[in-house]
């Protein structure tokens, strides 16, 4: 991979880490404003999610450092909206989701054909955010409703 490339796969990495670590932040505040008689399994789902974007900056700050860059101590933009119900929750999860799955898709442009290592980490990324997308998708929906939540 050549310099120019490399820096732009390293700023790319960086806004990855930073958003990940703004979805630690998120989940962990969302677990924690859930109310109700789902509460436990809804709690457990979010704690998960946001143990997963906890793993996933990691992974973005050794490439980081593989590629000879130096981890950014940023973290993505928060958003506070005072609106705790579920619904409301999940929505601001897939806007978050869909920033993350953006700049993966970014990091894999830049690296076709340059870089397997980075390749196979995006696309891997990839596929976990497009499930993890899905998943939302699927808990925003009223039962029995097949098609996609558009919002």
């Amino acid at each position: 991979m050549q310099t120019q490339d490399k820096q732009q796969a390293i700023t790319l990495l960086n806004r990855i880490m930073e958003l990940e670590l703004a979805g630690v932040v998120r989940y962990t505040h969302y677990a924690l404003m859930i109310y109700g008689y789902n509460r436990i399994p809804i709690v457990s789902w979010l704690t998960e999610q946001g143990d997963e974007g906890l793993l996933h900056a990691r992974r973005a700050g050794e490439l980081i450092t593989h590629f000879g860059g130096h981890p950014s101590l940023g973290i993505g933009p928060l958003l506070e909206t005072h609106q705790h119900d579920i619904g409301a929750i999940l929505r601001e999860s897939l806007e978050h989701e869909q920033a993350a799955l953006a700049t993966y898709y970014e990091l894999l442009e830049l690296a076709q054909g340059k870089s397997v290592l980075l390749e196979e980490y995006a696309r891997e990324l990839i596929a976990a955010e497009e499930l993890h997308a899905g998943e939302v998708n699927k808990m925003l929906r009223k039962p029995g409703d097949i098609a996609e939540f558009d919002g």
